[in-house]
């Protein structure tokens, strides 16, 4: 049995007869409204024009939107063919991919920050604790919704949704804690990266390491997948994102490394160094001691 078993799935809040509200679009709705408020703090830290950065937002909105249907539809191009209507028509024909809008929405953010002539990887770390905190709402709200449900499960926590006859992984949840605790780092490596401790861009390949690690954790206990070639297109791109940064971050850190095993090696020639001289004049102490009873017994 679950530690939590529910008949949850809401994915309408509130019905008016007149109109319906959608839970999953109240937290898109929140996760636009406190994402967009973080970067509003972050951008008060900077001399950028709060009207080029948020025009960047609304442009990197709408360039994420268009590729993460694109690559829906073209990964399911059986469901979808050539009808125009069916893409666009997202409430009726769902489906869009997260690394399609992650891709989509940067490729638009770098394009229209070139125009502007603003240095990408300067500006670029003010947005990554609201984009880790917009995800966290909208991971929420796939859970509460049931827009992405987890795959089946006799684990102790577990939920069940109206329709599945089982026991299912509770994801999205997950996803959204993992989320939380990279908000917290990624608006902490912020200010240090403001005191120049970390060169800019940094947190921006932070935010590529972490989000990749955590789609490649929970994405063989997710109930749908979006395949490519057969294969999980989110696990795919996440192994490949996770061996390019870790490699960059070695390369980042390769002083530090060096330093730390350097000091490591050092540490052990000193007390293998010590080690040896105590057994060594232990040793030494017993073969005197042997060598003065053989004297007196002769």
């Amino acid at each position: 049995m679950g530690l939590i078993i529910l008949d949850a799935m809401l994915p309408v809040l509130l019905d008016l007869k007149f109109i319906k509200i959608y839970t999953y679009g109240v937290f898109l709705v929140l996760a636009f409204f406190w994402g967009s408020f973080l970067l509003w703090k972050n951008i008060r830290l900077t001399s950028y024009k709060e009207e080029d950065v948020f025009d960047g937002l609304f442009f990197a909105l709408a360039g994420g939107l268009l590729l993460a249907r694109f690559t829906y539809v073209v990964l399911n191009f059986q469901k979808f063919g050539f009808d125009l209507i069916k893409f666009i028509l997202i409430n009726g024909y769902p489906g869009l991919s997260l690394y399609g809008g992650l891709f989509g929405g940067l490729a638009a953010l770098w394009l229209f920050f070139v125009i502007k002539k603003i240095k990408f990887t300067e500006i670029i770390d003010y947005f990554i604790s609201p984009l880790f905190l917009a995800l966290v709402f909208g991971k929420l709200g796939s859970f509460f919704s049931g827009a992405e449900i987890g795959s089946k499960t006799k684990f102790f926590l577990s939920i069940k949704y109206v329709g599945f006859d089982s026991l299912r992984h509770l994801t999205p949840l997950y996803e959204a804690i993992f989320f939380i605790l990279g908000t917290y780092l990624a608006y902490r490596l912020l200010f240090e990266m403001r005191k120049e401790k970390y060169s800019h861009g940094f947190i921006f390949y932070f935010f590529c390491w972490y989000f990749a690690l955590t789609n490649f954790l929970f994405d063989k206990i997710k109930g749908d997948h979006l395949y490519f070639l057969g294969q999980s297109l989110n696990f795919f791109v996440s192994i490949i994102l996770l061996l390019t940064v870790s490699l960059y971050f070695l390369y980042y850190f390769k002083s530090l490394i060096g330093e730390r095993l350097r000091l490591i090696s050092s540490s052990f020639k000193y007390y293998g160094k010590k080690a040896y001289q105590k057994i060594y004049q232990r040793t030494k102490g017993k073969t005197r001691t042997r060598e003065d009873k053989n004297s007196k017994t002769n």
